[in-house]
This record gives C-alpha cells, sequence and structure tokens, in this order.
C-alpha cells in the first residue's frame, strides 16, 4: 500500500513532485501524465526500474489518496487525471491479459 497525502498537490508541479518522490520514478521521468502513466505500468518489472515500489505479478498496489475531498475541490483537473490515468494503467495490462496494477482508494 502507498499513501499520498493529496494535501502536498496544489498544482502540476506539486502533483508530479509528489508522485515522483512516493514512487521513486527514475531522474528521466517526463513530468506529464504520459510519463506517469507509463512509470506505474511496470510496478510489476523491477528490471524496467520505472518505479522504486513494485509488486509480484498478478497482484495489485492499493494508492491511497488522504485528504482527496480537498484535492478535487482544489485541484479538479489533477485528481481527475489520477482517476482517469490509474484505470488506463490498469486498462493497458488487462487488455494483454494481466491483473490491475493499482487500486484507488479515497473519499470524496
Amino acid at each position: 500500500m502507498v499513501q499520498v497525502d493529496a494535501n502536498l498537490i496544489t498544482d502540476w508541479q506539486t502533483f508530479h513532485s509528489v508522485f515522483a518522490e512516493k514512487f521513486g520514478f527514475p531522474s528521466f521521468y517526463g513530468r506529464n501524465m504520459d510519463a506517469w502513466v507509463d512509470c506505474l505500468s511496470y510496478l510489476d518489472d523491477p528490471s524496467a526500474e520505472m518505479s522504486s515500489i513494485h509488486v509480484q505479478s498478478g497482484q495489485t498496489l492499493s494508492l491511497v489518496i488522504d485528504n482527496a475531498q480537498s484535492f478535487k475541490r482544489r485541484c479538479p483537473e489533477q485528481f481527475e487525471a489520477l482517476v482517469e490515468c490509474a484505470a488506463f494503467v490498469n486498462w493497458r495490462i488487462v487488455v494483454t491479459g494481466g491483473t490491475p496494477l493499482l487500486a484507488l482508494a479515497f473519499n470524496v
């Protein structure tokens, strides 16, 4: 399980900083949502070196977003991108016969 304090996110810059730090994204992380999806799409492949957080193949990581209600209100664009891109990470692996990598948990 990974917990992210959404109170630390105020804009796109802080969004990417918080997730890059929490997940240990590589130094070449592009700080955009395509790069975010790419990094999290390899949670079950440590050899890809896209994150310092990993799950066993076939397992799902719980991503808990603390203070999600205020995050959704303050940063609706970033909140929506988080939800949509997490779903895309899962869709990407499901269409190839895999198990979803991310389970979002938050209260809004």
